[in-house]
C-alpha cells in the first residue's frame, strides 16, 4: 500500500513557492507540515489539510482563491498552510489531481507538473 503521494503544497506566505511536494501520509509528517494538529477541507475529488487552530496562522489567501476556483464555497478564511491530496472511490489518500494542479498552475502563472 502506497503511503507517499504528491501533494500541492500553497504556504501561507507568498514569498514562498507553490510546489507539488512527495510526502508521507502519517499523522505526523501531516502534522509538520500544517504546523499543529489537522483538520480538513472536502471536495469531490480532493481535500486539503489544514492546521485546526489556523486563526492564530496567517490567512493564505491563494489556497482560498484556489478552493473558490474550483468549487468549494468557505465559510471564513483558510489560514496557514494548505496541503492539496485527491481521494480515491474508498476514501483513501491519492496524488493532488491533475485539473487542481492546472488550476493553481493558471491562476498563479507558474509552471508546476513536470
Amino acid at each position: 500500500m502506497n503511503t507517499t503521494y504528491n501533494a500541492l503544497i500553497v504556504p501561507a506566505h507568498l514569498q514562498q513557492p507553490v510546489r507539488i511536494e512527495s510526502v508521507d501520509m502519517d499523522m505526523p509528517a501531516l502534522q509538520k507540515l500544517v504546523a499543529g494538529n489537522i483538520e480538513s477541507i472536502t471536495s469531490r475529488d480532493w481535500h486539503v489539510y489544514l492546521n485546526d487552530e489556523g486563526s492564530r496562522l496567517p490567512q493564505n489567501f491563494r489556497a482560498e482563491v484556489l478552493a473558490r476556483e474550483a468549487g468549494i464555497v468557505l465559510d471564513g478564511t483558510l489560514n496557514g498552510t494548505a496541503v492539496f491530496l485527491g481521494h480515491g472511490t474508498r476514501g483513501d489518500e491519492t496524488d493532488a489531481p491533475c485539473h487542481l494542479i492546472r488550476l493553481a498552475e493558471a491562476l498563479f502563472g507558474i509552471p508546476l507538473a513536470a
